[in-house]
């Protein structure tokens, strides 16, 4: 008697029957099976049913969508050796998966090391100021690297972003007191602009005024009118130099 109690024939058939159900495989839309026909690659399968040999076949999945890998905080000093703590997040998916299965012996762990290093080596070639003003051209900078260099593994890097630059307690003070005194010297230039703005406009007043005398007087009347409308206690009547003169010449001679 065989298993089950069922004979040789019997058993035989069901243990074929069991294999030959165990080669089905379903696999999703985003889903590739890289298989290894007694250890030789051959072509990517899915998705959908595909169908693998037993004892013949050996299959591995690989996933085709965009993977977000988050890179820890690194060591950096910039090119005027200051030290800081920089993180970025990437984005990547596989392209090819027989290369990123075959090329690499773990194409994700090969991936993190390797932008773990380009991050430090990328940042550590800027200032301070650029690393904290130029984020764009860094990140595209960061990319291009990473992409040339995962390319030979079927893998394409879409998106570097530096997410947090760690500064130390010193440095944020000393970048406090500049921005400070930078908004300091702004407001001077603005201020000394608007007095430079203003006496050109006087210098030009004083010029019509020259010209044409009666223009004095209708100011005259005007900032009597002004000083009236303030309800003023006492009025102060400004009076021409020009009055004066004869008399200070009389008074000389």
């Amino acid at each position: 008697m065989g298993i089950f109690g069922f004979g040789p024939l019997a058993t035989f058939l069901i243990i074929v029957v069991i294999l030959l159900i165990s080669g089905v495989k379903i696999l999703r839309e985003y889903e590739r099976a890289v298989i290894f026909r007694l250890g030789r690659m051959v072509e990517p399968r899915g998705p959908g049913i595909a169908y693998v040999i037993p004892l013949i076949e050996k299959m591995l999945r690989v996933d085709l969508r965009t993977v977000t890998m988050d890179i820890p905080p690194q060591d950096v000093i910039t090119r005027d050796n200051v030290s800081v703590k920089v993180n970025a997040v990437l984005y990547f998916r596989v392209l090819d998966p027989n290369r990123a299965i075959r090329e690499v012996e773990n194409y994700l762990f090969a991936t993190s090391q390797l932008a773990q290093v380009t991050l430090r080596s990328v940042c550590g070639q800027g200032e301070l100021d650029e690393l904290l003003a130029e984020r764009e051209k860094i990140n595209n900078r960061i990319q291009e690297i990473l992409d040339a260099q995962t390319e030979p593994w079927g893998i394409k890097v879409v998106l570097v972003e530096l997410k947090h630059i760690d500064l130390p307690q010193e440095m944020q003070r000393a970048m406090a007191k500049q921005a400070e005194a930078e908004r300091e010297r702004r407001a001077k230039v603005i201020h000394a602009d608007g007095e430079f703005q203003a006496s050109q406009k006087l210098a030009d007043a004083a010029e019509v005024i020259g010209k044409h005398p009666i223009a004095l007087q209708l100011r005259f009347l005007q900032s009597l009118v002004e000083v009236a409308s303030e309800k003023n206690s006492t009025t102060i009547f400004p009076v021409p130099i020009d009055l004066l003169t004869p008399f200070l010449k009389k008074s000389e001679t």
